[in-house]
């Protein structure tokens, strides 16, 4: 996989694991074990995930004396909900539709 295709934001929130990585620092920044911790995996593999999400801007590493924390910047999902916006709209226009239809047809 190329490093390009690493910091595509769609690419890293595709997986799973890293969606929840960021929600997990969505609020409050943590250090790389607190991370781990909540996964039954090795940290190298938690670590190969946090990679990513910094390598797409979602997540910046902060180091503070020996200890690296992860905080969230979720400006940088700005483009995921711009992309799902267009797509909430139509649905939105579709719900319309059918609750006007069925108005119609219950009165």
């Amino acid at each position: 996989m190329s490093l390009a295709a690493r910091r595509d934001v769609f690419q890293a929130i595709a997986d799973p694991t890293r969606r929840q990585i960021i929600n997990l620092v969505a609020n409050k920044s943590m250090n790389l074990n607190a991370i781990a911790d909540n996964f039954e995996m090795s940290r190298p593999a938690i670590s190969q995930h946090i990679k990513i999400l910094t390598e797409c801007g979602i997540v910046v590493i902060r180091q503070v004396g020996r200890e690296r924390f992860c905080e969230a910047k979720p400006e940088s999902l700005n483009e995921v909900a711009d992309w799902v916006q267009q797509y909430r709209q139509l649905w939105q226009e579709k719900f319309n539709s059918l609750d006007a239809y069925l108005s119609k047809v219950q009165s």
